[in-house]
């Protein structure tokens, strides 16, 4: 039996990630076999583990490499092509190997212009910012109010919205603000202020169309930011917790099938320099588990990534 490095969940009653060498994971008649060379680090990336699945089980969910083996029913990609991939779930493991299995249709195409690591960046953010847009429904000329604006997600949103003429404020630590207005933000606000939904609400007038709530527990201070009829899109799966007011609208973002195809749009801008990409750090694969601690206080700017070559 062939063996590889990953980190993986040792135990489903435990939380913790070893480096260990486990099998080469099997791939179906649809899946194709990448050799991985870089990873994304996600707060999630510990926890999402599919039930009933063999232990350890190898983390992760995003990455990007080269297609080392093909299953007998794939079409349109070869073996040596440079991809970007999402494994969420997948009873084989995910992305924090040397090897990993991927569906064929969870494959994008790696331009040229971006390297593995900014690769790896994309999957996962790079889909959840579009579908908060998509959510959000914005014209040029509106405003919207990103909770978290300085992770992963909330500096694609910003870039992409700004493309977009859409007028962006957002709440971060005061150590990334000029960073955000580097993106495209207009006006940038201290969580750790009291008086800052007052502060959003003065700049847009007294009130903004909309709020995008990214990080947990950011849903009901993102409402008092917008307008009376106005809406929140939250991102973290707590819309529940959140009551609407003032004829306002509350809502999870969805997943539409057409953001795949939005999604390599996406990809291109970055390469051509039209949408910019944050990566914080880059981490070898010696220290992974020292970038999944640092992900998950949730004190971010932009992705980390760790690169195996």
């Amino acid at each position: 039996m062939t063996m590889m490095k990953a980190y993986a969940r040792t135990a489903a009653d435990s939380g913790e990630v070893r480096l260990l060498d486990v099998p080469l994971p099997n791939i179906g008649r649809d899946e194709v076999r990448v050799q991985v060379h870089a990873f994304g680090v996600g707060i999630h990336d510990r926890s999402f583990i599919p039930r009933g699945v063999a232990f350890p089980y190898p983390i992760g969910t995003e990455g990007a490499g080269t297609v080392a083996e093909l299953g007998p029913q794939v079409t349109g990609v070869a073996v040596g092509d440079r991809v970007m991939f999402t494994t969420s779930l997948q009873p084989q493991g995910g992305a924090w190997a040397e090897y990993a299995a991927v569906r064929s249709d969870a494959l994008v195409p790696l331009p040229a212009g971006l390297t593995f690591a900014q690769g790896a960046a994309l999957p996962v953010a790079g889909k959840a910012a579009l579908e908060s847009l998509n959510a959000l429904g914005l014209r040029r000329g509106q405003t919207l109010f990103v909770a978290g604006a300085s992770g992963a997600i909330g500096s694609l949103v910003i870039g992409l919205a700004a493309a977009q003429g859409v007028r962006v404020a957002g709440s971060a630590s005061a150590g990334n603000h000029a960073y955000m207005r580097g993106l495209g933000l207009e006006l940038a606000v201290d969580y750790h202020e009291a008086e800052w939904p007052q502060q959003v609400r003065a700049w847009a007038g007294g009130g903004l169309d909309a709020a995008l709530a990214i990080q947990p527990g950011t849903g009901s201070d993102s409402l008092k930011t917008v307008r009376d009829g106005g809406r929140v899109v939250t991102v973290s799966g707590d819309s529940a917790q959140v009551t609407p007011e003032r004829g306002s609208t509350v809502q999870q973002i969805g997943h539409s099938p057409a953001t795949q195809a939005k999604f390599a749009e996406l990809v291109n801008s970055i390469a051509s320099g039209d949408i910019g990409l944050v990566i914080e750090n880059e981490y070898p694969f010696a220290e992974a588990l020292a970038a999944l601690k640092k992900t998950e206080t949730r004190h971010a700017r932009g992705k980390s990534v760790v690169v195996l070559d």
